[in-house]
């Protein structure tokens, strides 16, 4: 399969070429065809499969069709992501394939000024990639005009929910043409909400999903190991240093976590730096880019911070704390293990976080190897299930499900176990206007790579 052979203008294809795309991904295989055709498409796609192509590549074809119009344009297709960075990298993206054809686009997203963004709108463009808040901010002000939408994607549909634009999405709706107009959406993830605008806000749409909900590659090892929370910084030192040089990628709970961290690690000696929604868009784009060239080793994120990272062959991902939300876990991990090479999922798990674990393994419907590391022992063993399972140590056997650890009465009541479970959602964020908006620019790609 080529993508000449799904349909690709010669341009879009001399494009691709040119950055070393040769062959679709199958969500690419699934939805070109069918964009080209006008369908709307739901499709089921994570980080990693090459989903930003797959609308990218037929939305440009599709437009560059269409007429050309002269002087200022009104936009003819807006792309909502949830965050700044995935903004950017889309918009990277869509520069790269249009190289060949004559259309013109920019990216709106909070945290920077209005002004460049209001001079890019006026001089008029095809395409707007956009975050919901700052665009609803421009349509209030009335920068843009959104009569002339032909195309609408939404992208990491399930982000965005998560991060509480659903009122802003229903809102840029409203603002957009209904007649004639396709939609996509693409989503790691379908929840009820996400149903309701297929079924609101879309016509008959086609769908496709390339991956089971909730499935992870299978060159990912997954491995956790127990440990005390006030020791969790000196084991992650600890696995750092097997190789000072390998690219990791950490997942902090929370903003003030992810600096601390990445403070504790810069003064240990590793190159670290933080991501997250309190660092300046210039701070963010430093750090990112930093990571992409390599002369940051270790990036500190959030989970909304880390949308939008795409960074081939990162070996290993590691979660400092382990997410609320077990689906969360996913999205974490897939930024390694991609395009067939290995990559490693490591997650430090505190006593108390027992019952996260549990819900992440039911969840992947998989064990994951928990196993003890010398001198880093946790003083507690795992809650898992309400009862009480003993840490691994080095060489001990796994403790069997129901098995009173040594010394340890079986009425021992649970202790600190959190009050959020897999399956709640956290306290929303933002009302359509706030949130963590992120940006970076993609990485040089390696000839013979998939398209992102």
């Amino acid at each position: 399969m080529s993508f000449a052979s799904l349909g690709l203008t010669p341009e879009l294809v001399r494009a691709l070429d040119e950055i070393g795309y040769t062959q679709p991904t199958p969500i690419q295989e699934q939805a070109i065809p069918l964009v080209l055709e006008g369908r709307d498409l739901l499709a089921g796609a994570q980080t990693g499969t090459g989903k930003t192509a797959a609308f990218s590549l037929p939305m440009l074809q599709r437009l560059a069709a269409g007429e050309i119009r002269r002087g200022p344009r009104a936009p003819r297709a807006l792309v909502l992501t949830p965050t700044r960075e995935l903004t950017l990298q889309v918009h990277d993206n869509v520069r790269e394939y249009a190289k060949h054809v004559r259309l013109a686009s920019t990216a709106i997203f909070g945290g920077a000024g209005m002004g460049p963004q209001i001079q890019a709108l006026r001089r008029g463009v095809d395409i707007l990639v956009a975050t919901p808040g700052r665009l609803i901010d421009h349509a209030q002000q009335r920068n843009l005009d959104l009569s002339k939408i032909e195309i609408l994607v939404l992208d990491e549909a399930d982000r965005m929910l998560d991060m509480g634009f659903l009122p802003a999405i229903r809102r840029i709706l409203a603002m957009l043409p209904t007649q004639g107009r396709q939609t996509l959406l693409f989503s790691a993830t379908f929840a009820p909400e996400i149903k309701e605008i297929a079924q609101n806000f879309m016509r008959d749409p086609a769908q496709v999903q390339v991956t089971p909900g909730n499935s992870v590659v299978a060159t990912i090892e997954h491995r956790a190991h127990p440990v005390d929370s006030g020791r969790k910084r000196d084991l992650l030192l600890h696995l750092l240093s097997a190789d000072s040089r390998r690219q990791t990628l950490v997942f902090s709970r929370t903003k003030h976590g992810a600096n601390r961290l990445a403070e504790f690690l810069e003064q240990s000696g590793v190159r670290s730096a933080a991501i997250h929604g309190n660092k300046s868009q210039t701070a963010r784009m430093k750090a990112l880019n930093g990571f992409k060239d390599g002369s940051v080793t270790v990036l500190v994120a959030t989970d909304i911070a880390a949308r939008g990272i795409d960074i081939d062959q990162l070996p290993m991902v590691v979660n400092f704390d382990l997410p609320t939300i077990a689906e969360d876990y996913v999205h974490r991990i897939g930024r390694t293990g991609r395009n067939g090479s290995t990559g490693e999922a490591i997650s430090l798990v505190a006593p108390e976080e027992g019952p996260l674990l549990r819900d992440i393994q039911r969840m992947l419907k998989q064990d994951i190897a928990l196993t003890s590391i010398a001198g880093f022992e946790a003083s507690k063993a795992l809650q898992m299930d309400g009862s009480l399972k003993a840490a691994r140590r080095p060489g001990q056997a796994p403790t069997q499900r129901g098995q009173r650890p040594a010394g340890k009465p079986s009425g021992t009541p649970r202790q600190g176990a959190p009050a959020s479970r897999a399956g709640q959602k956290p306290a929303r964020s933002g009302n359509g206007h706030g949130g963590e908006h992120r940006g970076h620019s993609g990485a040089p790609q390696q000839r013979r790579r998939h398209a992102g």
